[in-house]
């Protein structure tokens, strides 16, 4: 049995996992989705890392899943705690002591993202439904915004750092439909930042609603 800790994105609700929470359970592990103070300009990173270290307490046989922003966090957490494996979900993989706010032009995420709409033939410009809810079943596409928060500016302004990446595994999970960062964005910034492959599953940025079970499914091998 394995503890698996959840990081959700920019908007920092738990309720992002609420459909990965059950089939986690269900093969008999411990699950805590993080809920963060998105909103609060006075808690950044280290607020963040202090909450998920809360959730693991002295528990060891810790599985850490972080999506999009959330990345960001997932290594402060690791340098302050041991874990079992670490699995970055259509994820910011950042380098040590780089801000989320310049993680996009240090990636080139937003070129990336606008190439792969014009190739793919939907709008270049950034829009909710376009980018996030395209592939989430409507009624969830609809209940999503009353537990989305805006993602305060501290967090963007935060350098992240950290010595080193942990030797644990690393999992970069990519939904193979993300939009927002594409698939071959994401396999190029896994390889140069983390010289890892990407593991790819269905879905858009949100797998974690649009496909649960298959996410769920790629979390469990980690386990």
């Amino acid at each position: 049995m394995a503890l698996f800790v959840l990081i959700p994105g920019a908007g920092g609700s738990a309720w992002f996992w609420h459909r990965v929470v059950p089939l986690l359970e269900r093969a008999g592990h411990d699950v805590a989705a993080i809920d963060l103070p998105a909103d609060d300009e006075h808690a950044g990173l280290d607020a963040y890392a202090d909450l998920a270290l809360r959730a693991i307490g002295t528990r060891k046989d810790v599985v850490l899943a972080a999506q999009s922003l959330g990345g960001f966090t997932a290594p402060l957490v690791c340098a302050r705690t041991e874990i079992r494996a670490l699995v970055f979900v259509n994820a910011m993989i950042p380098r040590s002591g780089e801000t989320a706010g310049d993680w996009w032009e240090n990636t080139g995420s937003t070129e990336a993202r606008t190439e792969a709409a014009k190739r793919n033939g939907y709008s270049t410009d950034f829009e909710v439904t376009t980018y996030f809810l395209h592939d989430v079943p409507e009624d969830l596409a609809r209940e999503s915004a009353n537990h989305q928060r805006p993602e305060a500016k501290i967090v963007f302004r935060e350098p992240c750092r950290f010595e080193r990446w942990p030797d644990i595994p690393i999992h970069v999970v990519v939904g193979k439909d993300d939009r927002f960062f594409p698939r071959d964005f994401q396999a190029r910034v896994a390889r140069e930042r983390l010289g890892k492959n990407i593991e790819e599953i269905p879905g858009g940025h949100l797998a974690a609603l649009s496909h649960p079970e298959a996410l769920a499914q790629r979390l469990l091998r980690t386990a």
